[in-house]
């Protein structure tokens, strides 16, 4: 089927469940920021490349636009209510979070499942979005704890049906 309608193809999309991620970042000496993102994607290993995408109208957009480097941060099963409050419009601060400065200077999430930090490597206009493409020049990742899933509008928690083949 194929429509011109904006929310039945957003409703297909989100029938495959993606992960749930934050993109932190600090423009200068302002105060940081952070995104809820569902598009990170690995992109390459040599070099190694990541990428995610912003709405054009987001109001992060010009920081993002402007700055060098991001930190991506996986969110673990627990961080619901982290990741519902930075994908809201208008407060992006990161106020009360547990943060430790990463070697690019942008907040990590402490108790993130994995965080990736990237200097900005390419930005592409693609629609309504722009895809920003991200040189990793350090990541550090736990072995413990399950992801925080995003499938048909809602979150998800990862369950095995046979863990044994995995």
């Amino acid at each position: 089927m194929v429509t011109d309608d904006k929310r039945t193809f957003r409703n297909a999309l989100g029938h495959f469940a993606t992960g749930v991620a934050v993109i932190t970042a600090r423009l200068d000496e302002k105060a940081p920021i952070g995104i809820t993102v569902n598009s990170f994607s690995s992109v390459s290993l040599e070099p190694p490349l990541i990428l995610w995408s912003l709405d054009n109208k987001s109001d992060t957009l010009p920081v993002f636009n402007a700055v060098k480097s991001f930190t991506v941060n996986i969110l673990r099963e627990s961080h619901q209510d982290v990741s519902h409050r930075l994908s809201q419009p208008g407060d992006h601060a990161l106020d009360g979070l547990a943060l430790r400065t990463g070697h690019n200077g942008c907040p990590v999430l402490e108790e993130a499942l994995a965080h990736f930090e990237c200097d900005v490597y390419a930005r592409h206009e693609a629609g309504d979005h722009i895809i920003i493409l991200g040189q990793v020049t350090h990541f550090e990742y736990c072995e413990d704890g399950g992801p925080l899933l995003y499938h048909r509008g809602t979150y998800q928690a990862l369950r095995l049906q046979h863990p044994e083949l995995f």
